[in-house]
C-alpha cells in the first residue's frame, strides 16, 4: 500500500483541532476552528467542513479522538461518543477512519461498538502523552490548553497513567480543569491582592483567564477563539475593564497598572495550582532530577516557566517536529492531541 497524507482529529467541546501527517511522519499542517458544540451539532459540522476546505493537502485516511462527548448537549458520554462519531462519518463518507480508543488502540469507525464508548471518550490526552513517551522515554508530559491540563508520567517509553476517566484523572491530579482561555477567572481566585489589600473576588462571569494573559502580554490572539464574557473586543483595555469588574471597580485607563497587578495575581495563583499538582504526580513517582518537563498546549509557556523553578530541563512539544511549516499560525504543541493521534495510526498496517 502506498504511504498517504493522514489527517488527525481532535474533537473538543469548544474548539475542534486536526493536523495532517504524510507517509514518512512529517507534520504538514495543522488547523483549529471554534466549536461551541454544546450549541449543537451543526457547530460540529460547520467546524470540520471549513478545516476540510482549507486542508491542500489531499488525505483519506483519519484518524479521530475527542472530548466533546463530555458537553450538556448529549445525555451521557455514550451518546456523544456515538453522535460525534456519527458526524464524522457523514462529514468524512468514501474515506477511511479509525478511532481513538485509548490503550485499545484504533478502531475501525464501522466497527465500534457501545462497548468501546468508555474507552473512546476523553481518551486524547492518552494521543499525546503516549507519543511522548516514545519520543523522550522519561520524563513529566504537561498539557496545559485553552480549558483543562494534563499532566502525566512518562517512564522507560510508556504513560504511567493512574487514572483513565475524567473522574478518576480529578482525583489522581493527572487533569487539573484550569486553562489560559476559557476558564473564568472566579473559578482561579476567590481572594486576590489589589493596592495592598486581600480582597474577595466576586463570584460572577465577568471575565476570563484570556483577559488575564492578555492583560499581562502573554496571550498570543490566534489561541483564543472564543467570545469574551461581555461579549467586548478583545484589547488589553477591553480586557482590564472585565477585571476590573470581579472587584466591583470603575475602569480608569491611568489605572492600567493596578490592572496589570491584579492579573499578575490571579496568573501566580494558577500557575500554583498547576505546580501543586506537578509537584504530588512527581513525588508518586521515579523519575530522576535531569528528566524533564514536556510542554504542549497553548498554555505551554507557563510549563516552561515551573521546569525552571523546579530546575528540570524543558522540552517543547513542537521540538519533536523540527522541519513542520507553520502556515497557519498554530504549532504542533497548539494541537498536540490531533498530530499525536496521525502519528500513532500505523497507515500501512490498516486494511
Amino acid at each position: 500500500m502506498p504511504l498517504i497524507n493522514t489527517v488527525g482529529w481532535d474533537i473538543g467541546g469548544a474548539h475542534v483541532k486536526a493536523a495532517v501527517i504524510n507517509g514518512q511522519g512529517k507534520l504538514l499542517a495543522v488547523y483549529q476552528q471554534p466549536c461551541p458544540l454544546w450549541k449543537g451539532l451543526e457547530y460540529l459540522q460547520q467546524a470540520v467542513s471549513i478545516i476540510l476546505t482549507d486542508i491542500s493537502e489531499p488525505a483519506d485516511c483519519h484518524a479521530i479522538t475527542m472530548t466533546g462527548e463530555l458537553v450538556d448537549l448529549f445525555v451521557d458520554r455514550d451518546d456523544g461518543v456515538k453522535q460525534i462519531i456519527s458526524t464524522l462519518q457523514t462529514l468524512l463518507s468514501g474515506q477511511r477512519c479509525y478511532i481513538y480508543a485509548g490503550l485499545e488502540g484504533f478502531i475501525p469507525a464501522e466497527q465500534v461498538k457501545i462497548q468501546h464508548y468508555s474507552a473512546i471518550a476523553s481518551a486524547n490526552w492518552l494521543a499525546s502523552a503516549s507519543f511522548s513517551a516514545q519520543k523522550i522515554g522519561n520524563g513529566l508530559f504537561v498539557d496545559i490548553g485553552s480549558t483543562t491540563t494534563d499532566i502525566l508520567v512518562l517512564k522507560d517509553g510508556q504513560v504511567q497513567a493512574q487514572g483513565y476517566s475524567d473522574y478518576q484523572r480529578l482525583i489522581s491530579k493527572e487533569l487539573v480543569y484550569t486553562g489560559i482561555v476559557r476558564t473564568a477567572v472566579m473559578a482561579v481566585a476567590q481572594i486576590a491582592q489589589d493596592q495592598g489589600e486581600e480582597i474577595g473576588v466576586m463570584a460572577e462571569y465577568f471575565a476570563t483567564m484570556a483577559d488575564v494573559y492578555r492583560v499581562t502580554g502573554e496571550l498570543d490572539e490566534v489561541h483564543d477563539q472564543s467570545e469574551t464574557a461581555d461579549g467586548a473586543e478583545k484589547t488589553v483595555i477591553a480586557s482590564a475593564r472585565r477585571l476590573s469588574r470581579l472587584l466591583g471597580s470603575d475602569f480608569y485607563v491611568e489605572e492600567l497598572p493596578r490592572w496589570k497587578a491584579f492579573a499578575e495575581n490571579v496568573r501566580e495563583q494558577q500557575l500554583h495550582k498547576i505546580l501543586q499538582a506537578c509537584l504530588y504526580r512527581l513525588q508518586a513517582s521515579e523519575l530522576d532530577k535531569q528528566q524533564p518537563l514536556m510542554g504542549a498546549g497553548v498554555g505551554r509557556f507557563l510549563i516552561k516557566e515551573l521546569a525552571q523553578r523546579i530546575e528540570r530541563p524543558y522540552i517543547d512539544f513542537t521540538d519533536l517536529f523540527p522541519n513542520a511549516l507553520n502556515q497557519t499560525g498554530l504549532s504542533a504543541a497548539d494541537c498536540a492531541p490531533a498530530v499525536a493521534v496521525a502519528c500513532l495510526l500505523n497507515v500501512p498496517d490498516k486494511n
